[in-house]
């Protein structure tokens, strides 16, 4: 809710409003006062009542620079006067305000709150509107509607008093155990990642420690081994002295073929050791075979060239793991995604540098690791456990996601995880037809379903860039007048996807609501620094609360370069037809003739 959705309905009777915040916050840009309402700021020791016609405008909260501090606010209070008003903005969150203090110095000045409300401000969390009064008012229920005074109202103070306190003592009580329960965890988990808990767990380590470093130096040397046979079954000598014993172990057929034997080993002297291919069924040909067809993946490398690898900054999310393909393809869209088989797990872990190391439980059902965690597989088990060493080794955080019921796959839950998340990998909004689904389900799929908030949470995780930042919008305006920049305002703080950035000519304190609500206001010489641009020079145009994100839920879906209203088409469609695009990538900005523009109905005529 923003301030003025929370004052406004309020303002009957009003005249003036007098700012007593001790200006931390300048309230004005928020108010959006109405005509024939003026704001007069307050200056400290000044203590001129507040009666009728007037509201006072308090803060409370715990910075005394930003939000002024006890005294002030409780001299302020002594200024209300029968018929005046007040509104006073918290900067405590809701869960942490200390409420019974404001009431003992409301109810001290005989003013009794009228409502009270959550704020979508940075630093301001909530507010409430009250008035001095003789009497005891009447109540406003959720909807705002009056609530029959005289004795109802008595009542239902009394009852909700006794409820409310009730409620909040056992959600208290709730709350201290749950953090108690997190600071025992926390010590415990540091404990083990100290090596602080006994001898036992320390033995256990150094002992996990020792087999890995011992079986790490076994697989070096076999790999030097095969090395070094694949090369002795390529030299001439061993050659040679095969063709030799196959001709003496059968005189009458091998003696005669082995004059071509070794001037075929004769011509290819000169390529390296590479020998000549041998001819079907002689003697040579299972060493030739071994030479001529050896792996030149012996160690173990090969997989690189089908890995994906970038040089320069790193602004995606990277992860390995283990996965199902079509789970690989849908993260692909947004990260950068790196299959971990049986065979090249360690490698993977080791070689890319994921940010995360993600096991997808169902992934351990079927296909290559099928089977993992069942006990029916102790060699996958293993190759996992040698995976998950080698993330740790490397700093790296390893994820379970339990896309499917635990008990399909009991085994994985020793594991040492740093994490784990439930429920599915998300759905790709690339693989939806927007004409297909209701606009209804693509808001909600966008909001809360798609792949890319999937992977943010597990960016969030391993403190990896977020995927969705992808989803960053620049509003561009020009607002000529006050009245321009209130709806240019209105318009972006009703938002469902609020832009990150609002391009102007000249910023200014009148945006500062803007600031307040998380959007940085920029000057439009600038240039955008979001990755989309949304055109919003008709300020006289109407925008609902779900402009920019129907227009980015189009996008999505097609990956079109532009996005435009349309009342007559949709889907893909050329720029010379006169279409204005709504919304354009950044990079092509302000020529967006070479994309690709997308067309969506307006929601009204769909």
């Amino acid at each position: 809710m923003r301030l003025l959705d929370l004052l406004h309905p309020h303002l009957d009777g009003v005249t003036e409003v007098v700012d007593a915040t001790g200006g931390g916050i300048p309230l004005g840009p928020y108010l959006h006062l109405p005509e024939g309402v003026r704001l007069r700021p307050s200056p400290p020791g000044d203590g001129e009542p507040v009666g009728d016609g007037r509201l006072a405008l308090l803060s409370y909260g715990p910075d005394p620079g930003r939000h002024g501090d006890e005294d002030a606010y409780l001299a302020a209070l002594r200024r209300m006067r029968p018929g005046g008003k007040g509104l006073i903005v918290f900067g405590h969150p809701g869960a942490e305000l200390p409420y019974h203090r404001l009431l003992d110095s409301l109810v001290a000045q005989r003013c009794q709150v009228l409502r009270a409300a959550g704020l979508d401000y940075l630093h301001l969390y909530g507010g409430a509107v009250f008035t001095c009064t003789e009497s005891l008012l009447p109540l406003l229920d959720p909807a705002g509607r009056p609530v029959p005074g005289g004795d109802a109202t008595a009542l239902r103070l009394a009852g909700e008093y006794v409820l409310a306190e009730f409620v909040s003592r056992a959600e208290r009580a709730r709350l201290l155990e749950l953090e108690r329960r997190h600071e025992e965890d926390g010590r415990v988990l540091e404990s083990l990642r100290d090596g602080t808990d006994g001898e036992r767990t320390g033995a256990v380590t150094r002992e996990r420690d020792r087999l890995a470093a011992e079986l790490r130096r076994a697989r070096e040397r076999i790999g030097v081994l095969e090395a070094r046979i694949t090369m002795l079954q390529g030299s001439t000598s061993l050659r040679v002295g095969q063709a030799l014993v196959s001709a003496a172990r059968s005189p009458l057929r091998g003696s005669k073929r082995l004059p071509g034997e070794l001037y075929g080993m004769w011509r290819g002297r000169g390529k390296g050791g590479r020998p000549s291919p041998a001819r079907p069924g002689g003697p040579a040909t299972g060493a030739a075979a071994q030479a001529g067809g050896a792996d030149p993946a012996a160690d173990g490398h090969l997989h690189l060239a089908h890995r994906a690898f970038t040089a320069g900054p790193r602004d995606r999310l990277v992860v390995a793991g283990v996965l199902d393909a079509a789970t690989a393809a849908d993260f692909g869209h947004d990260a950068v995604v790196n299959r971990a088989l049986p065979h090249d797990a360690r490698q993977v872990a080791e070689r890319t540098d994921p940010d995360v190391l993600v096991v997808q439980l169902s992934a351990c059902l079927s296909g290559p690791w099928a089977h993992t965690g069942t006990g029916a597989a102790p060699d996958l088990d293993r190759r996992l456990a040698e995976l998950l060493a080698t993330a740790h080794a490397l700093g790296r955080t390893a994820v379970l996601w339990r896309d499917a019921p635990a008990s399909v796959a009991p085994g994985l839950a020793p594991f040492p995880w740093d994490a784990v998340l439930d429920g599915d990998t998300g759905v790709q909004p690339a693989r939806l037809d927007p004409a297909a689904v209701d606009r209804a389900g693509l808001r909600e799929i966008f909001v809360s379903r798609a792949t890319r908030v999937r992977l943010s949470e597990l960016a969030r995780i391993a403190g990896a860039p977020d995927p969705l930042d992808a989803r960053r919008v620049a509003v561009l305006s020009a607002p000529r007048d006050d009245a321009e920049i209130s709806r240019l305002v209105a318009q972006v703080m009703a938002q469902r996807h609020r832009p990150a950035e609002v391009l102007v000519p000249t910023p200014g304190p009148a945006y500062a609501e803007l600031t307040a609500g998380g959007v940085t206001v920029r000057a439009a010489a600038d240039g955008p620094g979001a990755p989309w641009i949304a055109d919003w020079s008709d300020l006289a145009e109407e925008r609902s609360a779900v402009h920019l994100l129907d227009l980015m839920c189009a996008q999505e879906c097609s990956g079109a370069d532009a996005v435009a209203f349309s009342a007559h088409t949709a889907g893909f469609v050329p720029h010379v037809n006169g279409f204005r695009p709504a919304l354009v990538r950044g990079t092509l900005w302000p020529s967006p003739e070479a994309g690709r523009l997308f067309t969506i109905r307006p929601e009204e005529v769909r």
